[in-house]
């Protein structure tokens, strides 16, 4: 009996100093690492601090305003802005909180995040009109632009963009199951201690973005793991996915707007109520164009060659409206 008491002292002490390390790791990383560096400007509107990145000199074509998904940042739209920007004007912005963008205090409706796009672009002397481009959830984010701003948006690209009735449709939940906003919780608090932090350095995790180049994946790597704010983030953009879907779903005419629309061929749900949706998408404007690029929902943009596909189309739109 003694022994095994001896031998369960032992294994405490092991398990306590293992805890004690992963603590002092967690510690030194906070204390010595630095926040990564946004790679665009941060301006100031209306008390919260935005990232936007531009590229390309104004000229007489409009203007190309990314937006991106729910998980997303400025990055994944690299090899867009690097196609596009020598012919136009390419802006790519992270929404409040996202990111390297603050968060903001004032009072979420399913409008504010068109109404303070719409304010950063004045605030950095972008002038209309626009081509808005989005990217899943990106897509109905500019749907609600568009609605409040219909004269000063020129055309509008879909790129496997989600749609307002998706989850009805595919009988899930959201953006995250119940089981995985726990884990995103406890990511975040892991984060903030510095412990994930020390251990991706010593581990170094692959991207998931490994079509992206070399500095897009280490300053994506270098902010999730310097704290738990995009992790937080995530679950934020999660309690509000319904009122945007809803508030999308209400601007469902375009008229006759042009639109491109881009759907990855492979999905993880079901693709054939996917496709469906894609269609209902094109649809929206007498003026759609449907296209299917061989990709994933992810890689159908950060893949060199996807992003070529999509750039010529976007040329030819220009080129056809302007």
């Amino acid at each position: 009996m003694k022994l095994i008491l001896k031998i369960f002292k032992w294994i405490g002490k092991i398990i306590g100093g293992i805890i004690i390390l992963i603590l002092i790791s967690g510690l030194c990383f906070r204390l010595f690492s630095s926040k990564p560096i946004p790679p665009g400007e941060l301006v100031d509107v209306n008390g919260t601090k935005l990232h936007i990145r531009t590229d390309g000199e104004k000229n007489n074509l409009p203007t190309l305003i990314l937006e991106s998904g729910a998980g997303n940042d400025t990055d994944v739209f690299h090899w867009i802005a690097e196609g596009l920007k020598k012919n136009m004007r390419v802006v790519r912005y992270d929404r409040e909180g996202k990111w390297f963008s603050e968060s903001s205090k004032d009072s979420f409706t399913p409008e504010f995040y068109a109404r303070q796009l719409h304010a950063l672009l004045e605030k950095n002397g972008e002038k209309p009109p626009y081509i808005l481009i989005g990217h899943s959830m990106g897509g109905p984010y500019n749907r609600i632009f568009r609605d409040l701003y219909p004269n000063e948006v020129k055309a509008m690209v879909f790129i496997d963009s989600s749609h307002p009735e998706q989850w009805k449709r595919l009988a899930e939940n959201g953006l995250f199951e119940k089981s995985q906003i726990s884990l995103i919780k406890i990511f975040a608090v892991l984060h903030d201690m510095g412990i994930m932090g020390a251990y991706n350095s010593i581990t170094s995790p692959k991207s998931l973005d490994k079509d992206l180049p070399q500095d897009c994946q280490n300053r994506k790597h270098n902010l999730t793991s310097y704290s738990g704010d995009v992790y937080r983030r995530y679950l934020k953009e999660n309690n509000i996915n319904d009122d945007i879907l809803l508030r999308a779903g209400q601007s469902n005419v375009l008229d006759s707007l042009p639109i491109l629309v881009f759907t990855a061929k492979k999905q993880y749900g079901n693709p054939k109520i996917w496709f469906e949706m894609q269609k209902e998408l094109k649809d929206l404007s007498t003026k759609g164009k449907h296209l299917y690029i061989d990709a994933n929902h992810g890689s159908i943009i950060t893949k060199k060659e996807n992003a070529e596909i999509i750039n010529k189309e976007i040329l030819l739109m220009t080129e056809s409206i302007n």
